[in-house]
Order: C-alpha cells, then structure tokens, then sequence
C-alpha cells in the first residue's frame, strides 16, 4: 500500500486531533529556562525532552565504538572471529590502496592473506590495553584536524566488514534504539541494506534470511518495551559504476519488503562528480514506471560550494534531502521549498566535525526553519561523531536561541514527513503530543533548575569535548 504523504488527508486529521489535546506550552518557562539554565542543566532538560524521530541515520556507523568492540568479541559464541590491523609492515605481496591501521576483518578473510600480510592482525580479544585504547579512537573523529578524509577514507572502511554481520548488527542496532528511547525519540528510519551478509565461513546470507535475524532480535522484550519503532531504508551508493543497476535493483527490493523497508536513500560523497544527481534522473523515471509509491530520502547539497545539487534532487522525487547546506544559496529553490511539503534533514555535529560548516553559528539551519521550510534535527553517523541526539538539540538552543514552538516543531515534522505507515505515523504522533504534555506539565515551575540537577544525564564524548564546559 502506498505511504501517505504528509499533507494527506489521513494525517491531517491527526494532526487535528492532536490540536485538540490540552495545550503544552512552556513559552515563558522555556524561555527563562533557555537563558538561565547552566550548560549541564540545559543538557539535562534537553535529555529528556520528547524528540520525535530520527530519520537521516547511517545504522552501521551510529553504534558507538565502546560497544562495537566487545559485540565483535562476544560474537565468537557464533562461530565468528575478528581482527584488527595493528601493524603495517612490508611483504612482497603489497596490497592495492592504503594500508590503514585497525582495519577489521573477519577469519575468513584473514585466510586469503599471505602469511607476512596475517602477521599485520592482531585478534580482537588479544588487543593490550595500548591496542583497545588505539582501536577506539580510529573508529571516532575525535582528534585535532581529523575530518571528512579520515571518515570517509578509513573509518567507513574500518567499519564496513563489522556491520556485513547480520548477528552482530542486529544486537548493536537493538542497544542503540534502547538508548534512543532513553533520550526520548520514538522513531528510528535507518539506512541499512540486508545485502553481502556474511557467515563465518565467509559465505553469504540471503538477504531475506539477514532480514529474519535482525528482525528476530528486535522483536524481544528488552527492545519492545521501549516504545520505540523503527524502519529501514536502503540506499544506493551515488558515485559506484552500476549505479543505474543499483536503482533498478532497490527499487525492486522495496516493492517486496514494504513492511519493513520504507523508502530509498542515496549517499556518497558529493564532491565525487560521477555521483550527480541528474546522472540518475532517467533511471528513477524508468524505476517509477514499474514501481510506485517508494519515498525517497536523498543526501543533496552535503558540500562546501554553491550549486544546485537541491533542485536537481527535488527532481529524481525526493520529497526530504539529506543536510541540504548549500540549499540557501538557491532561492528559487528556497522558495518552492517553503511551506511545502520537502523537509530538509539537518545534522549539527555532522556538519560541524566533516568541516562542512566547522562554524555552526553560519550554518544554515535557523534560516531555513525561520522562513518556513520544514526541518528536523538528526545524529547522521552518531557512532563516529561519538554524539548523541541531545547534542544535535543543545547546539541548536545554545547557537539559536530556540523558542518552545520551534522546538517542538522540529520534532513534529519529523514525525509528520516520516516514511512509516500511516497508522504506525498517527499512533507515534498521538504518543508525541501526550509526551509533550507531560514534559510541560514536570517543568512549568519555578523549581525547574533544581529538577535538571537531579537527573543524571547520558553525556556523550562528544559533548565532554565540545558542549559541557569541564567540572
């Protein structure tokens, strides 16, 4: 069945009666608690406020590092074993491209080494301490002059064998939307594909059986009694050779898993040319011939210069872009998107760390809320970034100066523009405005400061680093 889109009739009968529930409205509140609050009771509010979804999330590279590590060692109860590159020396079989340091592979792999080539690898649960401490950080920007390089050409790469294990994924994926729930999201559409999924021997999975075990996982009550709901989306790799291939292909794989797969992203670095959107416009126009109805969730606009990269996006039939920073460079582009039913998915920290925008106080992302084009906030690659959602709602209130309706707006029309089912969208939506009430009703008081004290809120790494000034 086709999804409804958010200015359908369906939703917008939710939403009014959603207007018709008690008024949560902190504005006057909010507003002392926005400029009064310290920096770590700022973060504790926000902690706990309701937050919607999260809806431009890469799941493999949002596991955090510290959980990562003793997943992919506990995993050897399933057969599989894992290591790390821990040293770089030379062998007269010299492999093509880089040699980077912890890069993981699994024993299969390690197999089809030469022997000088094994000697580089090190087990997982054999790293000292020196080792874990290095195998952590490679996995996080977390070190001065680190960037967009060092993510996209090493830690992607670094990660890439870890999450072709649909056990391991599925367990990691499982504590991440325990952890979101903890933060007060209630809706997770991740970026993921069922695809390559090894076996420890190194042979592959199905993709409908990769689907059955992470499904199966996420079924069990410890992730159930969250509340919280999740999606998938795949996502097509912009700048590969068969990229028309790939199209042709996911289209057809969401046409027999809409259950479960909601939409098609495509991601890849923009600033590699043999990925422009327009490349793609006659395969999606072919693709919409023979399958209708499959949303699309498309990076545009993740770049540095100014371009129309929005507007060519717009026109494969994407309905939400993915950061979409050079937009306010465009302003036809600017002015069909207001109002309108495009939303524009922004990730602070992204931006901040892959030195898109390394000075958020320019980022784009107040004007195109102000000027009425829907936006949300998003945690992108959170387990690089070391971050968490929380993060991405401080730098907007500390850098913004958010009002309580533009607050809780971004969490609205994340909701709203989701790619989920409409019964499972009006559900999460009624459940939001009844969150929303009760945060209100909690911290309308004067002893506000005093309650943030009292709660102990999950700081992320990247917060210790960049938001909370040290203690």
């Amino acid at each position: 069945m086709p999804h409804s889109y958010p200015h359908s009739r369906n939703l917008a009968l939710v939403l009014l009666a959603a207007s018709l529930l008690p008024a949560a409205d902190l504005e006057s509140r909010w507003a002392e608690i926005r400029d009064r609050a310290t920096p770590r009771q700022l973060y504790s509010i926000l902690q706990q406020l309701p937050k919607g979804a999260d809806l431009h999330h890469h799941a493999s590279l949002s596991f955090y590092a510290h959980h990562v590590l003793p997943a992919a060692i506990g995993i050897q109860k399933l057969g599989y074993r894992y290591y790390t590159r821990t040293r770089a020396q030379d062998c007269a079989d010299n492999e093509n491209g880089p040699l980077i340091l912890y890069q993981n592979i699994g024993a299969a792999t390690l197999k089809r080494l030469s022997p000088c080539r094994q000697e580089d690898y090190t087990p997982l649960d054999a790293l000292n301490p020196k080792q874990r401490e290095a195998w952590l950080s490679a996995h996080i920007l977390d070190e001065p002059g680190e960037n967009r390089n060092e993510f996209f050409e090493e830690i992607v790469l670094r990660l890439t064998p870890l999450s072709r294990n649909p056990h391991l994924f599925a367990e990691l994926f499982a504590q991440n939307l325990k952890l979101f729930a903890a933060e007060g999201v209630r809706y997770v559409e991740a970026q993921w594909g069922p695809f390559n999924n090894e076996k420890p021997d190194g042979t592959l999975y199905t993709p409908d059986e990769a689907i059955e075990i992470v499904e199966r996982r996420l079924a069990q009550p410890d992730v159930r009694s969250t509340g919280i709901e999740h999606r998938f989306q795949v996502t097509i790799i912009r700048f590969r050779a068969d990229l028309e291939q790939q199209i042709a292909n996911l289209h057809e794989f969401v046409s027999r898993h809409r259950d479960l797969f909601v939409g098609i992203n495509a991601a890849g670095r923009e600033d590699n040319d043999k990925g422009h959107a327009l490349r793609m416009l006659d395969s999606f126009r072919l693709a919409r011939r023979r399958h209708g109805g499959i949303p699309l969730s498309l990076h545009a606009g993740e770049k540095d210069s100014p371009g129309p990269e929005v507007r060519n996006t717009l026109l494969l039939g994407a309905s939400r872009i993915g950061h979409g920073i050079n937009l306010i460079h465009d302003p036809d582009t600017m002015l069909l998107m207001r109002h309108n039913r495009y939303l524009v998915e922004i990730n602070l920290v992204s931006n901040r760390v892959l030195d898109y925008m390394p000075d958020l106080r320019l980022h784009p992302f107040p004007e195109y809320l102000r000027f009425g084009i829907p936006v949300c906030l998003n945690t992108d690659d959170r387990g690089s970034w070391d971050s968490n959602m929380t993060d991405e709602y401080m730098h907007a209130v500390q850098l913004f100066r958010l009002s309580w309706a533009e607050l809780t707006s971004l969490a609205r029309m994340s909701l709203e523009h989701a790619f989920a089912p409409t019964a499972l969208k009006k559900s999460m939506i009624e459940a939001y405005e009844r969150d929303i009430q009760t945060f209100t009703q909690r911290f309308d008081t004067p002893n506000w400061a005093q309650m943030a004290d009292r709660h102990s809120p999950e700081i992320s790494g990247y917060a210790r680093r960049n938001l909370l000034p040290a203690q």
